[in-house]
């Protein structure tokens, strides 16, 4: 199954890049579980799809600081599962929000979601917690960013993306996206990185590294994995001090290998080896 046609994909994979910030502390979820009801469902690969949801105040955005995170809970199989997620919605969104799901056959609750269909019944919970605050928009304004994604780990990327494509001021120079997947039909969001990167070319490019791809693959795409000399071609080197700013986001055996576990702050694997600092280096 190909991807979804491009008209019937949610506004939040077809717009462009949108700054709308909120200060922390703003969210309309607090540190209790709320309950909310699954308003949409799209579509857009055979792994992956759109969950829209109400927000409890239809009047108001989410009101979530960049970059940060919710948990969701749901009762599965007689257990309270919970789980990241970062919206890839906006604050200018009124109403509602986007998490961008990719299913995984043994993953309990992106299955559970994929199942779910629009209703009045109200199953899934979430909430925000001081923990899910992540590092703040302008992200010390370095000149560089460089963002290492694989998987669903492109959420929080394309929530940086919005205040810092959408910032006319410019105060980040330039921002390279390394995207490991599996192949082309597997990168969530495609459509709309390739958009971002041809309209906003002058500060904004990606490089997509597929490590099962079968076909041909043309400019922009590597096969493989994300490596010591890929990183090295693209990155400013650790010399640039605070010019130069990492993201990583992934699953844990890319922390593993590319910067040391995701809990701990000290920057090992290829980026330590390289000579990135904790300065230099953000794990999501």
């Amino acid at each position: 199954m190909a991807a979804s046609p491009k008209n019937s994909l949610p506004s939040t994979l077809t717009s462009e890049p949108i700054k709308s910030l909120s200060p922390v502390g703003n969210c309309q979820f607090s540190d209790e579980f709320a309950k909310v009801k699954l308003v949409g469902h799209f579509p857009v690969s055979k792994t992956s799809f759109v969950a829209r949801f109400a927000l409890p105040d239809s009047t108001k955005s989410l009101g979530l600081s960049t970059c940060a995170c919710l948990l969701a809970g749901a009762e599965i199989d007689g257990n309270l599962e919970v789980r990241p997620y970062t919206p890839i919605s906006t604050n200018a969104d009124v109403g509602t929000f986007d998490l961008l799901v990719k299913k995984y056959p043994d993953g309990k609750m992106s299955s559970f979601l994929s199942g779910l269909v629009s209703s009045d019944d109200a199953v899934v919970s979430f909430k925000h917690i001081p923990f899910n605050i992540k590092i703040q928009y302008p992200f010390k304004s370095p000149k560089n960013i460089i963002m290492i994604a694989g998987g669903t780990g492109i959420t929080p990327m394309v929530q940086a993306l919005h205040a810092i494509l959408g910032d006319e001021e410019k105060i980040i120079k330039n921002t390279h996206l390394i995207y490991g997947s599996r192949s082309k039909d597997d990168i969530l969001g495609k459509d709309m990185l390739d958009n971002w990167s041809t309209g906003h070319a002058d500060k904004f490019s990606v490089t997509h590294v597929l490590s099962d791809e079968a076909n041909e693959i043309g400019e922009g795409y590597k096969k493989g994995f994300i490596n010591r000399a890929l990183i090295e071609s693209i990155a400013p080197p650790p010399s640039a001090g605070s010019d130069v700013l990492i993201f990583i986001c992934g699953p844990p055996i890319m922390y593993d290998i590319l910067c040391g576990p995701r809990g701990e702050e000290e920057i090992t694997g290829v980026l330590g080896e390289i000579g990135y600092s904790t300065e230099q280096v953000y794990k999501f």
